[in-house]
């Protein structure tokens, strides 16, 4: 069976031997991170405990980059696996006027984000890449 995760065509910002983190080409959701572990597990359960301790490091990490860089009103964290089972963990940087607030990202939307705000917040995307890496190499 085919896994995109495990066939990982993304943008990498940070990689050790254990998982990487990408930063997700998210229109509505410039600043959206994955922390995805490079086995193929499909829970955290199925991890050791150095590893376990390792994954929630880094996604603390992502979520402390993710709120210095892009000041989002919200951060929204989750681990769901139900499309594509292999471990990994959404950090979405969450705004008052994004397109699903208050409701998750998956939901139907109740809005649409003006183009120019989405702008100014794919401008801090930089800031942001740089913010992961200097995080995650603080490990």
């Amino acid at each position: 069976m085919s896994c995109e995760l495990c066939e990982l065509k993304a943008d990498v910002v940070w990689s050790d031997a254990k998982m990487s983190v990408i930063l997700v080409d998210d229109a509505a959701y410039p600043g959206l991170v994955r922390v995805i572990w490079k086995d193929h597990v499909k829970e955290m359960s199925d991890l050791v405990d150095a590893d376990r301790l390792a994954v929630n490091d880094a996604v603390w990490r992502v979520e402390l980059a993710v709120r210095a860089a892009m000041a989002p009103h919200k951060v929204n964290v989750a681990s769901l696996g139900n499309v594509v089972p292999h471990l990994h963990w959404h950090v979405i940087p969450r705004y008052a006027d994004d397109a699903h607030f208050p409701g998750p990202v998956w939901c139907a939307a109740v809005r649409r984000t003006e183009e120019d705000i989405l702008a100014a917040r794919r401008a801090l995307l930089p800031n942001l890449r740089a913010e992961i890496v200097r995080r995650m190499n603080e490990r």
